[in-house]
């Protein structure tokens, strides 16, 4: 499982360096368990168009789920990125996520990521293109936080993989050309103080979605981010406001089910 442990994430970054030879072996390793494991990829030799989201997406991604072969930004909010690939997790999806160095496994639980599925590349450093690459062959969504710009040749080198491969890419806190759907939050509110008493316990949430996949029209939607009972679910009922809040703004190690990798 990933991210499991603080302390095992600091030995893993105290390993010793390995060589190029080694990095392949292991990354061939996980290739072929991916391959090994069954995964929603396809019935009867199809690709499925899209992958599950949560019920609550359904009114801003205009396929009812993340569409194959497409790439999707989101931009300031960790917390919405690990919502929008919680379904594809739940519904037994592999998900990768690149350049999350600050990753909370809590945080991704709460979010309804199965850790079971799911590839941690935290610092993927220059050769971050080539990492997201790696990981699409193999898994059904790859969410990445590039620690750099791309050029627009390794972009479109990467859509084009995405498409071939019929995965889905999510890209957090920058702009990818040709993305089918671009998320934000664009209020937020928590609730649950009282008059100086209480603590945080929901945070209500309006997210935009615009983009080629909207046909030029912004739909928005507002979700608990999460609810009372920490679920993320659409907010069909007013509540009273406590406090407003921006959105969240939140070497190469790989780890799949407790195994990782120090580049």
């Amino acid at each position: 499982m990933v991210g499991t442990s603080q302390a095992s994430a600091l030995d893993a970054s105290r390993a010793p360096r390995r060589s190029a030879a080694d990095r392949a072996a292991v990354l061939a390793e996980l290739r072929a368990e991916l391959a090994a494991r069954p995964t929603t990829a396809g019935v009867a030799g199809r690709a499925v168009p899209t992958v599950p989201a949560l019920p609550a997406f359904a009114e801003l991604l205009p396929d009812g789920g993340l569409r194959r072969g497409a790439s999707y930004t989101v931009a300031g909010s960790t917390a919405l990125t690990l919502a929008l690939i919680a379904g594809a997790s739940r519904a037994g999806s592999w998900c990768g996520l690149v350049g999350f160095s600050r990753f909370g496994a809590e945080a991704a639980i709460g979010m309804g990521v199965d850790l079971g599925r799911l590839v941690l590349v935290p610092a993927p450093g220059r050769k971050w293109p080539a990492v997201v690459a790696a990981l699409i062959d193999v898994l059904d969504v790859v969410v990445v936080h590039p620690p750099a710009s791309a050029p627009d040749g390794e972009t479109r080198r990467l859509a084009a993989r995405v498409r071939e491969r019929g995965a889905v890419l999510v890209v957090q806190d920058s702009d990818w050309p040709g993305s089918e759907l671009g998320l934000s939050i664009t209020s937020s509110t928590w609730h649950g103080l009282g008059a100086g008493h209480g603590h945080l316990s929901a945070r209500e949430v309006t997210i935009q979605a615009t983009g080629r996949g909207t046909a030029g029209r912004r739909r928005t939607s507002r979700l608990w981010l999460p609810d009372h009972a920490g679920a993320v679910a659409v907010a069909t009922e007013p509540a009273t406001a406590t406090a407003d809040q921006p959105g969240d703004q939140s070497g190469e190690v790989i780890s799949l089910t407790g195994r990782r990798l120090s580049a």
